[in-house]
């Protein structure tokens, strides 16, 4: 009579793309905490001096309120992609991810927007430099999620549809974007 050990438990399964996301979110998260604190802080000082943001300078708000409401729009689309990829519908994770690129453009046109509206220098005070450095990361971050969904799409849809683990992390992604927008938002273009 042979005894047979019992089979051994199958392995975990591999995270790195969305441990990697985390990381990342995280990372971006302290880099724009740190830019939004800095300029709290000079925009206090300047408010106890009696002082203002550039006179001639409008922040359109239209267009603001717009951006928020396009980006946490474009959360629901990223999070109807990660449903369709855990059921292996190829189509609609294809939909979800071209309007979930659609509306990440639409998001950075609407910042172009911003910035041709207020025509504001780059070198006209501090406030100038402290909103064209924290808003153009957030475009970055924005351009950094389109690539992502660009990458999520092709590999999705190019043959390794059992592995969603990319299209939970893009999700994620466009999560941490969504949320450093709306402390941007927040800050700069409600309290200016």
């Amino acid at each position: 009579m042979t005894l047979a050990l019992p089979a051994a438990p199958a392995p975990a399964p591999r995270r790195q793309v969305f441990v990697g996301t985390a990381l990342a979110c995280v990372a971006g998260t302290m880099l724009l905490g740190g830019m939004l604190a800095i300029y709290v802080l000079f925009r206090e000082r300047a408010v106890s001096a009696g002082e203002r943001f550039p006179g001639d300078a409008v922040i359109p708000e239209v267009a603001s309120n717009v951006m928020l409401m396009t980006i946490a729009s474009l959360c629901v689309f990223a999070q109807w992609a990660v449903y369709a990829a855990k059921r292996q519908d190829r189509l609609n994770v294809g939909l979800a991810l071209g309007v979930v690129a659609l509306f990440g453009l639409a998001f950075i046109n609407a910042q172009a927007f911003v910035y041709v509206q207020m025509g504001l220098p780059v070198m006209e005070g501090t406030f100038a430099t402290f909103f064209y450095a924290i808003t153009g990361l957030v475009v970055a971050l924005a351009v950094v999620g389109l690539v992502f969904t660009a990458v999520a799409a092709f590999r999705f849809l190019g043959g390794r549809a059992g592995d969603h683990e990319v299209v939970v992390a893009n999700a994620l992604y466009w999560y941490f974007v969504a949320v450093a927008f709306a402390a941007v938002w927040f800050v700069i273009y409600v309290t200016k």
